[in-house]
């Protein structure tokens, strides 16, 4: 899928050893690199005003990863590695493009990606700034601050918990409004943002959520039956089931790696995807009565997203690094996009910094 790209915006294929892709450039060549990471069911085309305000001397890069958009639709994505296919993905793009190190900013899924390549590659990393980001431990079937699994096989996360309405309107690249619930456009004006705001460019970021690939082995996944509530466990492929808490890891390498660049961390006060009560977690759907056979909060809470988000940070800054938290008033899940000014305030500061 081809998506028409703003003044000053530039879109190459670039191919390294473990994937090739549409990268989006801005920026002169020989400015300091910013690395940006896209979210869930979008792509790089929702950075395209952040990486024209960067400030002169720093050159804009966002791939598309794998999965999404323009990337290799035979190159699949190993859920069994959490966010390890990404966070390599990453270090090999800097690689081909002879970059040693890089500032980072990753948005939702993009952002629980960053939290990986911290752990996997901080050498590389000049500042991170992580906006709306998933949790360290995945999304969904987790509890409390240190990401206890609601059950050891993870069931009420991965593949088999995404509406399957929602994937097949995306399958069938559907720009329509008609079904409430699932229709992608319905979605993102939903919940991706606050509303009644909506961007510019609302037919381009649609076609972004679109060019999602979706299959089996891609999004929403794989997924096995579970004898646990809500009866479906993670399977092995695809996006959804890489954010499962049991693929996540251990979180606590945070604390033990060598280089701590400083992390911005920004989300809104009304984001309705990664909150401690989040309408797309089957524990808040449980306690609402939507889904049938909740077995109550001591089983299965609300994951509280923001809160382990924010207990991972003050261990990482306990142990030597240091962190900001900022939280935007009357907005969603995309402060860059809702509050540009204000974030790029920030975020503009948080690259001064190194």
């Amino acid at each position: 899928m081809s998506i028409p790209t703003l003044p000053g915006i530039t879109a190459q294929t670039i191919t390294t050893p473990r994937l090739t892709t549409r990268v989006l450039f801005s920026g002169a060549a020989d400015g300091v690199p910013v690395l940006f990471v896209h979210g869930n069911a979008s792509n790089a085309t929702y950075w395209e005003e952040t990486m024209l305000a960067l400030p002169a001397g720093y050159r804009g890069i966002a791939p598309d990863q794998r999965g999404y958009g323009d990337a290799d639709r035979s190159v699949k994505i190993d859920a069994t590695r959490g966010m390890g296919d990404f966070s390599d993905d990453l270090a090999a793009l800097l690689d081909t493009l002879g970059i040693a190190k890089a500032h980072v900013i990753g948005h939702s899924l993009g952002g629980a990606v960053l939290f990986r390549f911290l752990m996997d590659h901080s050498e590389r990393i000049l500042t991170v700034t992580l906006a709306a980001p998933g949790s360290p431990y995945g999304f969904g079937g987790s509890k409390g601050l240190s990401g206890e699994l609601c059950n050891p096989d993870g069931a009420g996360s991965g593949g088999g918990t995404v509406n399957a309405a929602f994937t097949q309107l995306m399958a069938a690249g559907d720009r329509g409004s008609d079904n409430p619930q699932a229709s992608p456009r319905v979605v993102m004006n939903t919940f991706y943002w606050k509303p009644p705001f909506k961007p510019a460019r609302e037919e381009e970021l649609l076609s972004g959520l679109l060019s999602e690939h979706v299959g089996p082995q891609e999004y929403p996944g794989d997924f096995v039956p579970s004898a646990n509530w809500p009866m479906v466990a993670p399977g092995k492929f695809g996006p959804a089931n890489a954010l499962s808490p049991l693929y996540a890891g251990d979180v606590s390498q945070l604390n033990r790696i060598a280089n701590k660049p400083p992390v911005l961390w920004i989300y809104g006060a009304d984001d309705q995807i990664v909150s401690d009560n989040s309408l797309f977690d089957l524990g808040t759907l449980g306690a609402l009565g939507a889904v049938p056979g909740w077995p109550g909060a001591d089983v299965y809470p609300s994951q509280p997203m923001i809160g382990q988000t924010r207990a991972v940070l003050e261990a990482y800054q306990a142990n030597g690094g240091a962190f900001e938290e900022v939280v935007f008033a009357e907005c969603g899940h995309t402060p860059y996009l809702e509050k540009p000014e204000e974030f790029n305030r920030l975020f503009h500061a948080q690259l001064s910094k190194r």
